[in-house]
């Protein structure tokens, strides 16, 4: 008999990523039993104009079985944790926001491509997939919880977008089809860190995005190179929230771009914390790790205080 702690691991998943999960085994399920529907729905770029609807429609089906395996267990479990912290309509929000301007990116992109190579795969070639969505949704678990150990590899979570967006590359050397997956990648994690960083709206505090520097574009590389990407993301960090100095107090900072008393920076603190007890809570309530004692119970309180 299977332990109840294994048992509530593949269970407790929330109602609108089950509904979500099933949209990508229909999605999978219609366009291998009508493959006709496959230029309709997935991005062709060459047919993005006029059916501009598949930047939206391609990313919410798989052409493949392993991946609609990947991406529906992969969703329902950073859903699971993900969800409860931001809330379902700020969780659907994320989804539909990242997956239509990563693969609006890839569009661009692949017209980019054609023109420079004058390679008519780049304009025929079927975009398609959930895993753009899912690489933007690792950088919301390096967000919320960026020191916590995922189990069983015992890698920091922080570095779980880094480390997915290595392996694609170096497996891109050894594929055929590594264009068909890699800009999406590559775009979906961009896309979810910038709408994270600097547009999700945050109810509580009429704040929008993280400015932390826990949670800055060089975070993705290793210490060395951060001397080289901070003074290269300065500046687009300038053009997204230092337009002026309504927009700065805005986002609760000063023209210098010091961070101003209970901006956003701490409340980006209490997030994370609150993202890292949510994880606790869930995994004690799993019975994977066990809870946490009184004692650290009432510091958190006194913390929050």
């Amino acid at each position: 008999m299977s332990s109840p702690g294994i048992t509530s691991m593949f269970t407790n998943f929330t109602k609108l990523c089950k509904g979500l999960a099933l949209v990508l085994v229909v999605g999978h399920l219609l366009v291998q039993f009508v493959p006709a529907t496959v230029p309709y729905l997935a991005l062709i770029p060459a047919r993005t104009i006029p059916f501009g609807w598949n930047l939206i429609t391609s990313g919410y089906f798989e052409l493949s079985v392993h991946g609609v395996v990947i991406s529906t267990v992969s969703l329902l479990f950073m859903g699971k944790f993900l969800e409860p912290v931001w809330g379902s309509k700020e969780f659907l929000k994320f989804i539909f926001v990242v997956n239509f301007l990563t693969y609006l990116c890839v569009f661009v992109t692949a017209i980019a491509l054609y023109y420079i190579t004058r390679l008519e795969i780049y304009l025929y070639m079927p975009f398609a997939g959930f895993h753009g969505v899912l690489a933007g949704l690792l950088v919301g678990i390096k967000q919320i919880i960026p020191d916590q150990e995922v189990l069983l590899v015992k890698i920091k979570a922080k570095w779980l977008p880094s480390i997915m967006l290595v392996l694609s590359i170096a497996s891109s050397f050894f594929t055929l089809n590594s264009a068909a997956y890699l800009p999406t990648l590559i775009f979906g994690t961009y896309m979810g860190w910038l709408y994270l960083r600097y547009f999700q709206r945050r109810p509580e505090t009429k704040l929008r995005g993280d400015p932390s520097d826990d949670f800055a574009f060089s975070t993705f590389f290793p210490e060395l190179l951060r001397p080289i990407i901070d003074p290269i993301a300065s500046i687009f960090h300038r053009m997204l929230c230092g337009r002026s100095n309504a927009t700065s107090e805005d986002h609760g900072y000063t023209t210098s771009g010091a961070p101003l008393p209970g901006s956003d920076s701490a409340e980006a603190s209490r997030r994370r914390e609150r993202g890292a007890r949510a994880l606790e809570e869930r995994l004690a309530t799993e019975r994977l790790v066990p809870p946490r004692n009184k004692e650290e119970s009432q510091s958190d309180a006194l913390d929050n205080v």
